[in-house]
């Protein structure tokens, strides 16, 4: 027995999976591609910002491993960069999509800020994010993705209303960073895997600050 699918539901499908596409893969894109052109990046190096910063995300770069004598410089261990990184060590790395190239933004972006106001934003960002984080074996560190980008959101309203845009997202990028990772390496323990600054579960925070300030603008 064969059955035939009407074409009405089929139709149906492919708009409710284009529908998704759009929702949560091209909207958020252009986001935070017109996030970017409106901090002061052309159209192009917008562009290529944000797909180095998508492909980074895939890039750990190893910075120390954990032996029975402390950390040593993964370079010395592992004997490279860019390598298969052992499931059964403790490893800090720093990713490229979710710290290196965000934080050149926020190089870019502080002669744009006055440090009050940046100072107050960052660290409470920080207390708060170190606060929400918590660390999965296995896994990292965790992060609900949506409270760093309104959290910077709000304070950047609060201690800088009339410079929002570069406020907002370096206090998002820099309290992910500082206060759901680097605070977090010393609760680490006898944590086994890679512990990715600015990757794992925190990537998708620091990716929602550049959305977040293109409803600021």
């Amino acid at each position: 027995m064969i059955f035939l699918v009407p074409l009405s539901i089929l139709f149906l499908f492919f708009l409710f999976f284009l529908l998704l596409f759009l929702f949560f893969v091209v909207i958020p894109i252009h986001a935070v591609k017109i996030a970017f052109e409106k901090i002061g990046l052309s159209p192009f190096v917008a562009f290529f910002v944000l797909l180095a910063s998508l492909l980074g995300s895939f890039i750990n770069i190893p910075l120390a491993v954990k032996t029975p004598s402390g950390y040593v410089p993964a370079f010395s261990y592992l004997g490279g960069f860019f390598v298969d990184l052992p499931a059964d060590l403790s490893v800090i790395a720093i990713n490229v999509g979710g710290a290196i190239i965000p934080m050149f933004l926020c190089i870019y972006l502080l002669p744009k800020t006055r440090f009050i106001p940046l100072f107050f934003s960052t660290t409470i960002s920080a207390l708060v994010c170190y606060e929400l984080a918590t660390i999965v074996p296995g896994v990292g560190v965790q992060l609900p993705a949506f409270i760093p980008p309104v959290i910077a959101a709000f304070l950047a309203f609060l201690f800088s209303p009339h410079n929002k845009i570069p406020v907002a997202y370096i206090s998002g990028v820099l309290g992910v960073l500082i206060g759901a990772d680097l605070m977090n390496l010393g609760n680490l323990g006898d944590f086994a895997g890679v512990m990715s600054i600015g990757g794992a579960g925190v990537y998708d925070g620091i990716f929602l600050v550049g959305i977040i300030s293109v409803l600021l603008a």
